[in-house]
């Protein structure tokens, strides 16, 4: 792929695109927001594959071992298709990796790692695949390592790291697999990265905005309001507190026409560094950074297309 090609993907898609989303949907409260903003955008968002990642820290409780993490995701995945109405698409959902990348040249196999491979390949660089990661990115990084081909094929984008001025990457999806995120930064395919420390974060919501806009709308809507607002007061309770939606940002990216949700820069590609850090190569190949996001336009587009569904 020639410089020109890598930077023509980078734009923003104008149409109805075909996509993959690769999520550890158990980990937290956001990806299932995520996954049902992207079934609430079919008309732009034609979906090929939904793949559960991995996760699992030891501060994390809603895992045991990245295959726990990864099963309980798989199991989550359905339950949400389920509450939306989309059993319909249920056997596009593929089991991922049940541990971290080795090194950075070993692959993790899993269906999800084949599938995600088998499907780039049916793509070009005229009409790439667009791969939609919320996790730790075990899963794609062993796709491009079994079918190095497909980096020509795809657009990465990935909610993981901090941003570039932060004072680490010390951030869950990258910190639980540096060696996959150096090979999705460093294989050549385009790359739009959404950082969460000092970006995403900006995306926050409370209890009486989720139930002021979502709850009683349908069942999906209650049980989104229901989970977000039991995991936050269970740390916060009689306590202000907001939450981020993170992952919903990523989905977002794909209709983000006109810049209207957020806005972004192109840099040469960052190196995460298994010291939690980013190496600097000036002469790398280039890479999209997200560098701001509008809470309330996207917020207003969440809540209208989720209470719709």
């Amino acid at each position: 792929m020639t410089e020109f090609e890598r930077l023509k993907n980078l734009e923003v898609p104008t149409g109805p695109v075909d996509m993959i989303l690769d999520t550890d949907a158990f980990n937290e409260i956001d990806d299932q927001f995520a996954i049902s903003y992207m079934l609430a955008n079919k008309e732009r968002l034609n979906v090929k594959a939904i793949t559960a990642a991995p996760f699992f820290t030891h501060d994390n409780y809603n895992s045991v071992s990245a295959a726990d993490g990864m099963e309980k995701s798989y199991m989550e995945i359905h339950k949400l298709l389920k509450l939306a109405d989309r059993t319909d698409i249920e056997e596009l959902v593929y089991r991922g990796s049940t541990e971290f990348l080795p090194d950075e040249h070993t692959p993790v196999d899993s269906p999800a790692a084949r599938r995600i491979a088998e499907l780039a390949l049916g793509y070009s660089k005229e009409k790439p695949l667009y791969v939609v990661a919320i996790g730790a990115i075990t899963n794609v990084a062993s796709a491009i390592i079994m079918q190095p081909e497909i980096t020509d094929r795809i657009v990465i984008v990935w909610l993981g790291g901090h941003a570039e001025w932060m004072n680490d990457t010390r951030e869950f999806n990258m910190l639980q697999d540096v060696a996959a995120a150096r090979i999705i930064f460093g294989c050549g395919a385009p790359l739009v990265q959404l950082p969460c420390g000092g970006v995403v974060d900006r995306f926050a919501t409370s209890e009486p905005e989720l139930r002021h806009w979502l709850y009683g709308k349908n069942k999906l809507c209650d049980y989104l309001v229901d989970n977000a607002c039991a995991a936050a007061n269970s740390y916060a309770s009689g306590r202000p507190w907001t939450r981020v939606i993170w992952d919903v940002t990523a989905v977002a990216w794909l209709i983000n026409d006109g810049s209207r949700f957020m806005s972004s820069r192109i840099i040469p590609s960052l190196i995460p560094e298994y010291d939690n850090h980013y190496g600097h190569d000036y002469s790398r190949h280039s890479m999209r950074v997200v560098t701001w996001i509008n809470r309330d336009r996207l917020f207003e587009d969440l809540f209208g297309k989720l209470s719709q569904m």
